[in-house]
């Protein structure tokens, strides 16, 4: 069995496997789009890399969370791609499209990051906002 370790932050490691369960879902967005999105990278399992990500990003209160939650997540899958090896040719097929779940969750993440963080008493609508 291969070992490896990942970066996890310290609320995550202390939670509890059914507390955890309501907050990460793997590799993806919840629901059907989550399907689109595999959690394996060429037969690697990376949905733990996936998991600390997704609890990071409920857990984050800042744009500097986000961008942290995101590094982690690239460091994380790097980890478990050099700890499994493998052929060279494997590995840089792994890292290329670890570098691509990062590139879409550090360019598309944030509507995830920020849901159920923004108090309804400061939204105002689009059309209020353009006429102040």
């Amino acid at each position: 069995m291969t070992r490896f370790v990942l970066y996890a932050p310290p609320s995550y490691i202390a939670a509890r496997p059914e507390v955890r369960r309501l907050v990460v879902n793997g590799c993806g967005p919840a629901g059907w789009k989550g399907e689109l999105v595999p959690n394996t990278l060429y037969g690697l399992n990376v949905a733990p890399a996936c998991d600390i990500h997704d609890w990071m990003y409920v857990a984050g209160e800042t744009i500097a969370d986000k961008h942290e939650a995101d590094r982690v997540f690239l460091n994380n899958l790097l980890r478990l791609i050099e700890a499994v090896g493998g052929p060279g040719w494997l590995r840089w097929l792994r890292r290329r499209r670890a570098r691509v779940y990062y590139e879409a969750v550090r360019l598309f993440g944030g509507p995830a990051f920020w849901q159920q963080k923004n108090p309804p008493e400061r939204l105002i609508t689009a059309a209020d906002a353009a006429n102040t």
